[in-house]
């Protein structure tokens, strides 16, 4: 057998015995039962580290991708733009505060209630009763009222004009429609009875943390579903997702967001396996690290300056990348709408980053390989996330060249969700970050510096211009000026630029590696979603 990952063949061999040992000695469960029932050929097996939790549309609690599979939204985004979904049609008035959406009447939820203008409302109110959790979008305070207009006509009038609106109902969450019947006490804020949507898929079954398995909505408005169900099985170990694609056990890994299932050798190593069909989207959103200018060593705009011009971001692409990113300048790339200004950008320069450091006083010591500052040692933690393919050797990458200009960065890898608390909480010195993408860039990502939950929030925070950033925020997502708008984007980018927070490092791309006789296989424009629904064998 030949096998991928890079790790000795004894590890390999001892992963590969618990692996059979595990499936051998568990017993079978009903689940297992129905499953090998169905025409292998039917089902498409997939493998996540994480299980799906709870996916309540209107929460943040559930993986993206299972949310997309359920339920739907008013519009859809797609490559073209913005295209109708449950709405049929909308008109937009001259001063752009008032939508008016015409609904599709042929919809109902997976539990048989019917989809109209009655369920919008109880929806959109139910979301905006939990206003403090949605703040990071500007949408949610930009709704003055939402009205039924009649059976399949509804209307959403706002404060200010709004230009992203239908765009941000498009996305992944939290604008997607569950079944009022599904609400408690008619709301979603405190938990949901069930998972009945619109979509093509309905969740059957759920084993926490092992399986959980979609099938075919029969009753779907739209295209049905080749497949006839989708098995979304929970591996904590990505080695072990990958040695499962090869016996067979999985037909697809799909990398989405932050989870990087694939190092890079790996890929290529796939990609000259004939059993196999390897895919890789166009760079999709920006990879960067994030400096806390609220810790005491990093607040110091010499210290981020001098970390800019130590990193060998060309390196780091062709030695770990392979080539498969290109390397960033900037937090956002040129192509991203609004984002294609002149700003700062820092190209590798060991002696400059050396320079700067000595004459902020940090001086090397005898005896010692990092530079110290009045007794103290010039240290900086970096957290990551420990199940990511790449982050690791990234990481020690990274390390190594901070060591170089006397820096020392400690490693801490740890759990998705402790990393994830530690964002919200601003507990780091240093992170990764992986911009929102297509379609959240720019207007939905920035709009969430201005929210404690997000880790920008927390690494800008240090700033003497913090308050004048988030006021050019909210004046740039509701004037209807264009030119003015454009303006203040690019003095929110300079800014940030001018003040090193972030250390840009390549623009990433979602990798697929997957069963050749699988077919249908895309990418949506959001790297937070899986289209299922277009896959069969």
């Amino acid at each position: 057998m030949k096998l991928f990952i890079n790790l000795p063949h004894i590890k390999w061999f001892i992963l590969f015995i618990a692996t059979i040992l595990n499936f051998a000695c568990k017993p079978a469960t009903n689940h297992e039962t129905n499953q090998n029932s169905l025409n292998p050929k039917q089902q498409i097996n997939y493998a996540n580290t994480l299980d799906i939790r709870d996916i309540n549309p209107h929460l943040y609690l559930g993986e993206m991708a299972a949310q997309n599979m359920v339920f739907e939204s008013l519009v859809v985004n797609t490559a073209e733009g913005v295209k109708p979904l449950l709405a049929s049609s909308w008109h937009i008035s001259n001063n752009g505060k008032t939508y008016t959406f015409t609904l599709r009447q042929d919809v109902t939820f997976s539990d048989g209630a019917k989809f109209n203008a009655q369920a919008v409302k109880l929806n959109f109110d139910a979301i905006l009763s939990n206003y403090s959790r949605h703040a990071w979008l500007e949408m949610v305070k930009q709704i003055q009222e939402v009205k039924v207009i009649d059976e399949y006509t509804v209307q959403i009038e706002l404060k200010n004009a709004y230009y992203p609106l239908l765009v941000e109902l498009g996305l992944t969450r939290p604008f997607r429609f569950l079944s009022p019947n599904d609400f408690i006490h008619g709301e979603t804020k405190n938990g949901v009875k069930g998972y009945h949507g619109t979509g093509p898929w309905i969740l059957a079954e759920h084993q926490k943390n092992s399986v959980a398995k979609f099938v075919r909505n029969d009753n779907y408005w739209g295209d049905k579903t080749k497949s006839a169900a989708v098995y979304w099985k929970v591996m904590p170990d990505p080695q072990t997702i990958l040695l499962a694609l090869e016996k067979g056990d999985v037909d697809i890994v799909f990398e989405t967001d932050s989870l990087v299932l694939v190092d890079t050798d790996t890929y290529q190593t796939f990609q000259h396996d004939s059993k196999y069909i390897t895919k890789m989207s166009s760079p999709i959103a920006s990879r960067a690290l994030v400096l806390n200018t609220q810790r005491p060593i990093l607040k110091d705009k010499n210290i981020r300056l001098a970390l800019q011009y130590a990193i060998n971001k060309q390196a780091i692409v062709d030695g770990i990348f392979n080539d498969t990113e290109v390397k960033a300048d900037t937090l956002l790339a040129k192509t991203t709408p609004y984002c294609n200004v002149d700003i700062t950008t820092y190209d590798y320069n060991i002696n400059l980053a050396k320079q700067i450091l000595e004459k902020s006083g940090w001086q090397k010591v005898s005896g010692s390989e990092y530079r110290q500052k009045n007794g103290q040692k010039l240290q900086i933690t970096l957290n990551f996330i420990n199940k990511n393919a790449i982050d690791k050797t990234l990481s020690q990458a990274i390390q190594a060249d901070l060591k170089a200009i006397g820096v020392d960065l400690v490693l801490q890898g740890e759990e998705k969700q402790i990393y994830l608390d530690r964002q919200r909480a601003g507990d780091f010195d240093m992170q990764y970050i992986v911009s929102w993408g297509t379609p959240y860039d720019p207007q939905s990502y920035v709009s969430s510096f201005r929210v404690p939950a997000h880790a920008d929030y927390h690494a800008q925070l240090g700033l003497p211009e913090k308050k004048q950033l988030d006021q050019w925020i909210s004046t740039l997502l509701i004037t209807p000026d264009d030119n003015l708008r454009q303006q203040l984007y690019k003095q929110v980018l300079t800014t940030l630029a001018n003040e090193a927070v972030y250390i840009p490092l390549s623009y990433s791309r979602i990798k697929v590696v997957y069963n050749k006789q699988l077919n249908g296989v895309e990418f949506n424009p959001s790297q937070y979603e899986i289209p299922f629904e277009k896959m069969y064998f």
